[in-house]
Order: C-alpha cells, then structure tokens, then sequence
C-alpha cells in the first residue's frame, strides 16, 4: 500500500468519524476545550483541567483513528492485545490459485469454520466479508471501530470493521484478520491487500496465482 493509499484511507475513516460514536465524543472534547478555556479567566485551576482533559481527550481519538489505519498495512502494524486488537497473522504454505474462466481468481476458503468463495482482488485496500457471509460466520461490527467508505459496484458505501478470528484457504491460514462487513455486495467476498501484504510472496505464472507466506509452516486441520 503506497502513502496515497494510505492517506485516502485516512481521510475516508475520519469522513466517517460522524456516522459512529466518536462524533459524541468528539463533540464533547471540542466544546469542553471551549468551555475550560473561557472558564480558566475566572476559575483558573478549573478551567486549565477542563481544557487540558478534553485536549487529551481528542487525541486519544485521533490515536483511534491512526491504529485502525496502522492495521491496514504491515508496514505500519501495530498488534496491542492489551486493547483487545489481535495481532494479525499469515501462516501456512504455498497455495496455488488457477485462473477462473471469467479471468479472475477465486478460492473457496473457511471464515471461522464458515464455508463461502472468495475473490482475490489485488485492487482491494482490505478483506470484505458480504452481509450473509458475516451473519453465517457469527462477525460482528468491532466496538469502537470507524466505519470506512468502500468502493463497490453498486457505488461507495459505508461498511463496518471487523475481526476475522480464522481465514483459511488451501495451505494459508491467516488469523486476527482485520475486514470490513460490506453492504450492497450482494454474495461476493474479497481477499484484499491488508492479507496478500502479510504473505512473503504473491504473483501470477502461467494463468495461476502462487501465494507463499513467511515462515512457512504446517496448517493444522
């Protein structure tokens, strides 16, 4: 993912920052801010700790906002356990993908024991489970976590954050898998950048996608 991409993103995240729950925070810090700054002319002690809470306050957002992008890319991953974010995860073997005759690539791969095909689309920033797909598989929307505008078929939509706890496909096993439950797809799912990018490797010979991991290893069943 390149900083353009990046920063798209970024700036897609925070235009959602108003459809979730930290527009009321937000809100909240920034009048605050206001408020302890006209406060601290008459009740200096006061005002000072209302202004200063509430700064804190908005970074911590802004912290929010930066670690959901941070996980969008390895380069930048941060894995904080502590915070209930899992670290993401991709192990296994060489998987060979043959081209469909439509001239994609599909694979048929388990979403926590949920069977389902998927696209591997080189085009997407991030994993897309449909509506279906995430009821059947028990996803739900991560608590805290920005929606972000996707690009579909059907127009841009805004779609949910969610953890994926086990993908697998062929020989790769992905887990702690950051995705978004995307309306208005329909049946389709997407295997996105924020996975390929964890692989060692990823390219297309002879009409077949070759995906190999790092740290190769043996999938258990």
């Amino acid at each position: 993912m390149d900083v353009q991409a990046i920063w798209q993103t970024t700036t897609e995240i925070i235009r959602e920052v108003p459809r979730s729950g930290l527009l009321i925070a937000t809100v909240a810090a920034v009048l605050g801010s206001i408020l302890g700054t006209g406060i601290a002319r008459h009740y200096q002690g006061f005002g000072r700790f209302m202004a200063t809470t509430s700064t804190l306050a908005l970074a911590g957002i802004l912290v929010v906002v930066m670690l959901q992008v941070s996980r969008f890319d390895p380069r930048l991953d941060i894995a904080v356990p502590e915070l209930g974010l899992p670290e993401q995860t991709v192990v296994g073997g060489e998987t060979r993908v043959p081209m469909a005759p439509d001239g994609h690539f599909w694979i048929t791969a388990s979403v926590n024991g949920t069977t389902a095909p998927f696209l591997v689309d080189t085009g997407a920033t991030l994993t897309a489970v449909s509506v279906p797909l995430a009821d059947r598989a028990g996803l739900k929307p991560r608590t805290g976590g920005v929606p972000v505008r996707i690009s579909t078929a059907n127009g841009t939509v805004s779609a949910e954050i969610t953890t994926i706890d086990t993908l697998r496909f062929g020989n790769v096993k992905a887990g702690g898998l950051d995705a978004v439950i995307a309306p208005n797809i329909g049946e389709t799912n997407v295997v996105g950048m924020n996975l390929l990018s964890r692989l060692k490797s990823w390219r297309v010979e002879d009409q077949t996608l070759i995906l190999v991991p790092n740290n190769p290893q043996t999938v258990a069943d």
